[in-house]
């Protein structure tokens, strides 16, 4: 099921923190391009990363349960194969959606999160989809 563009303006709209899972430290990196973009966008970014305590000057996390705050959207930076356990956390810790960057597909993943009640965005950028439609 693919959210039709008031879908996902409303779904941006309303989020406020975004978890990035698999955030890279390195600037070149599409996961730390996005972050920053989100940053400056106004979204409160949480790094998750396991390998990292700090990424763009926040802390960060090794996953989803170590996160204190609630999260609206957890935004996923891994391969297709790793999804399902981050989305099981994703349940887990109450995310409203999960949202799988470009080129991540895991249809049982996505599943999963709808059952769940979770907004689910597969294989789309965040920062491109934001910067299209707010």
């Amino acid at each position: 099921m693919l959210l039709d563009l008031s879908a996902l303006k409303n779904l941006l709209t309303s989020s406020k923190t975004i978890a990035v899972v698999g955030l890279s430290p390195k600037k070149s990196r599409p996961s730390n391009m996005v972050a920053r973009y989100l940053l400056e966008a106004g979204y409160r970014v949480i790094p998750v990363n396991p390998g990292q305590e700090e990424i763009l000057g926040l802390p960060c996390y090794g996953n989803l349960e170590a996160v204190p705050d609630p999260v609206d959207i957890v935004d996923i930076f891994r391969r297709s194969e790793d999804v399902e356990p981050i989305v099981e956390a994703a349940i887990r810790i109450g995310a409203t959606a999960v949202w799988m960057q470009e080129g991540v597909v895991n249809e049982a993943a996505a599943q999963m999160a709808r059952a769940a009640g979770l907004t689910v965005v597969m294989d789309r950028c965040l920062k491109t989809v934001h910067a299209g439609l707010c």
